[in-house]
């Protein structure tokens, strides 16, 4: 598991592109939307969805947690 820093909040498109997770936004929007994206080992949906710290994001047996760079 990484962890990845990031200006809180966040929402989750920002973060897969931040952490190099998806290539640009609609890649980001595809991942999510086909359901291979899991916000805290939940199938998450919503492109989105703002992320604080602690949440847990994983995309193809890839996780990362989300630290505040702040």
């Amino acid at each position: 598991m990484n962890d990845v820093e990031a200006r809180l909040p966040i929402r989750l498109g920002q973060l897969l592109k931040l952490a190099d997770l998806a290539d640009s936004g609609t890649h980001a929007r595809e991942l999510v939307e086909a359901g291979e994206v899991e916000v805290n080992s939940e199938r998450c949906t919503q492109r989105g969805r703002q992320l604080s710290e602690g949440d847990t994001v994983s995309v193809h047996g890839t996780t990362i947690t989300v630290i505040s760079a702040d």
